[in-house]
């Protein structure tokens, strides 16, 4: 893993920006330790980890994240779960649309309460580590990218109203309705970026009309090229089909290997060149 750049101010849209988030989103897979460590390392010397364990039938084990800063930066990472959890997670009762906590719409009940689970801890995280005025970047990949959007909306509609820099997701599953989403893009512009990988089955899901995605999506094609404006209907269904058929051998393995977290930090090196 290489050194993310984190020491400048992170306001707006760079891909060096999305390069290191990425990696942060990467990071929130490891252990306590190793996140400290790592981040130290990134320059970023101060670190909370948070992890909140669930009893079954909750589909998933538990919730994850971690805080860290240096006097440029806070960095909110959310940690993703594995795809089969998921999976369970868009079928069952937890997949049912519940209230907005701070009345902005309907949100994914699921989502909203692996949420709960964290965001005090990680909220007084970041007010604290805070004190220098510093950018504010929310970030996952996966189920981490659904919880880094709630975590935003939450920030900035909710009594501390911090509106976050840059929010940055990977993979990320539909989060919310179509009023949420709205919402969201109003306040958001400019500062929310929602990478898709072209044949990844996880931003599919869960199904429209229900559920909705936030407007602003940067999509890297069949050859893993950055697309930074949408393509048309025709266009992307095209390129979904050249990529799930792209290695005869593998077909039907596609939706899943271009969720994988490395495959976007890997697509966003070759857009950096």
């Amino acid at each position: 893993m290489t050194t993310p750049v984190f020491e400048q101010t992170i306001t707006g849209y760079s891909l060096r920006s999305a390069h290191g988030l990425a990696q942060a989103s990467q990071l929130a897979y490891q252990d306590e330790d190793q996140i400290k460590t790592t981040t130290a390392v990134w320059g970023m010397p101060e670190c909370r980890f948070f992890q909140v364990e669930f009893e079954q039938p909750f589909p998933i084990d538990d919730t994850q994240a971690y805080v860290a800063a240096n006097d440029k930066v806070v960095v909110v990472a959310f940690r993703g779960t594995e795809l089969a959890q998921l999976r369970d997670w868009l079928s069952d009762a937890n997949g049912l649309l519940a209230p907005d906590p701070n009345g902005q719409g309907m949100v994914h009940m699921g989502f909203n309460q692996a949420l709960d689970a964290v965001y005090p801890q990680v909220l007084n995280a970041v007010s604290e580590m805070r004190g220098n005025g510093q950018s504010i970047c929310i970030t996952g990949h996966s189920l981490g990218g659904a919880l880094a959007m709630l975590a935003a909306a939450r920030m900035r509609f909710g009594d501390s109203r911090l509106l976050a820099d840059g929010v940055y997701t990977f993979g990320q599953p539909r989060t919310c309705d179509p009023l949420m989403a709205r919402t969201f893009d109003r306040e958001f512009k400019g500062r929310m970026f929602r990478f898709v990988n072209n044949s990844d089955i996880v931003p599919q899901l869960p199904p429209e009309p229900l559920y909705h995605h936030v407007d602003e999506e940067k999509y890297f094609d069949a050859d893993g090229r950055l697309r930074e404006k949408k393509m048309s209907l025709l266009g992307g269904l095209t390129d979904k089909v050249k990529g799930q058929t792209a290695d005869p051998m593998a077909l039907g393995t596609d939706q899943i290997r271009d969720h994988g977290i490395a495959r976007y930090i890997a697509n966003l090196e070759k857009a950096m060149g």
